[in-house]
């Protein structure tokens, strides 16, 4: 099993959760987060004065997806989250041990 883990901009989610929709992928967590990497945030005017934005806004999608649809996956997360701007995001794929269903007990892919 696998953990996908994508840092997406906010306003692309309605179109990555629809992705995900059309290939079946039944679970995802999404959580409101900030950061920044080689976008290193922006500078706005607010009431007359300027001030930096370091963080900027982002969502965070985690699924955890059996080994076989990783691929699929990825591909429905890029297509749908890409603008060709800088800042669109990144995906991480990590290593999944064990999944348990806490109401039935089922472990592994079963508890998907």
């Amino acid at each position: 099993m696998k953990l996908i883990t994508a840092i997406i901009k906010p306003f692309k989610l309605d179109d990555v959760r629809r992705s995900l929709s059309e290939i079946e992928v039944n679970g995802i967590t999404v959580t409101e987060v900030k950061g920044f990497g080689r976008q290193k945030g922006h500078t706005e005017l607010y009431r007359g004065a300027e001030y930096i934005v370091d963080f900027l806004p982002k969502v965070k999608i985690e699924i955890v997806i059996a080994e076989d649809d990783v691929d699929r996956v990825i591909e429905a997360i890029t297509s749908s989250a890409n603008t060709n701007k800088i800042g669109d995001g990144k995906i991480f794929v990590t290593s999944i041990e064990n999944v348990i269903r806490i109401r039935t007990g089922e472990t592994g892919t079963d508890a998907l």
